[in-house]
């Protein structure tokens, strides 16, 4: 496993926990701290109210990075961002400065603090498998099950995407897509303190719908309604994004707006419950209910000098 080489803390937890706001304050405060992003959707240029990316003169106190990589016409990797977050955090030690890790993907996340061994992409694998599928998936979980064992026996035979996505990288790497680990069924050392905000679901589901609103009345129609007009429009990821699929039913599909609201609510809502039993599951996170209490805990990780992330 590759360390890490400078003094870094996590910073996780649920949707509308409190995340960006403490992290935005310690590193103000700090002067010494870069905020490294940790969110599937902030990577994508224009999508910026639904994601509560940093606004402009927030980013103009605090450095931040990981944002606007690609337009949401493209495709972003787990793997891309892996590569992005190394390259980003040994530029921010090598100035001198400090790294605070800030979001709720959890994939992304554990790709750069556990450094995960993540398979590569084969499109031409991806195009021919994908053309059987339709018809032969049987066949194709037959397939699996012969090449790799391991990992046809961790999958339900009707999962598609799973099977389809195991076959790709069998086939394209050469080597069995169980040989790359336990991945996120193990939980290794601590390389990064991970602290956890911890709050309550009814405190979340109440924020959510506040913050919603907020989004509506600052603009979030209007902002999708502009990112369906850009060149290649949106993509298979972006367009899932939590806050913008509902409103695209508006736009697209002549959805009730109020009921595209509702919708894009409850799903934020869903999202958050994902988000917290995914940091649940990590023994190693650090909990904390009181956000003083939490920013403390951040200030002594990142306060030790002598504090490196281990392998």
């Amino acid at each position: 496993m590759t360390s890490l080489g400078g003094p870094a803390v996590a910073l996780v937890g649920a949707t509308a926990a409190g995340k960006s706001a403490l992290a935005h304050h310690l590193a103000l405060e700090s002067g010494e701290v870069d905020i490294v992003s940790v969110d599937a959707m902030c990577v994508y240029r224009g999508m910026d109210i639904a994601t509560a990316k940093p606004t402009p003169s927030e980013r103009a106190e605090v450095p931040y990075h990981l944002l606007d990589l690609v337009e949401p016409s493209e495709e972003f990797t787990v793997a891309q961002f892996q590569r992005d977050a190394r390259a980003t955090t040994e530029q921010i030690w090598s100035e001198g400065r400090r790294t605070l890790f800030v979001g709720g993907t959890g994939l992304y996340g554990r790709a750069v603090l556990d450094d995960l061994d993540i398979p590569g992409r084969y499109p031409e694998v991806r195009r021919v498998l994908d053309e059987r599928v339709g018809s032969d998936l049987v066949a194709l979980y037959d397939e699996l099950e012969a090449l790799d064992p391991v990992a046809a026996s961790r999958i339900e035979r009707t999962n598609e995407r799973r099977i389809v996505r195991a076959l790709e990288v069998t086939l394209g790497a050469g080597r069995p897509f169980s040989s790359y680990g336990d991945g996120l069924t193990s939980y290794g050392p601590v390389r990064v303190i991970q602290v956890g905000l911890d709050v309550e679901l009814e405190v979340l589901d109440e924020r959510i719908e506040h913050r919603f609103h907020r989004w509506m009345e600052n603009g979030l129609l209007d902002e999708v309604a502009s990112l369906l007009e850009r060149p290649g429009g949106l993509g298979r990821t972006a367009r899932q994004a939590v806050g913008y699929r509902g409103l695209l039913s508006h736009l697209e599909d002549g959805a009730s707006l109020e009921e595209c609201v509702r919708d894009a609510i409850t799903q934020s809502r869903r999202l958050a419950r994902r988000q917290r039993s995914w940091f649940r599951r990590d023994p190693r996170v650090e909990w904390f209910q009181n956000l003083d209490d939490a920013a403390r805990r951040l200030v002594e990780v990142l306060s030790d000098a002598d504090r490196f992330v281990r392998d």
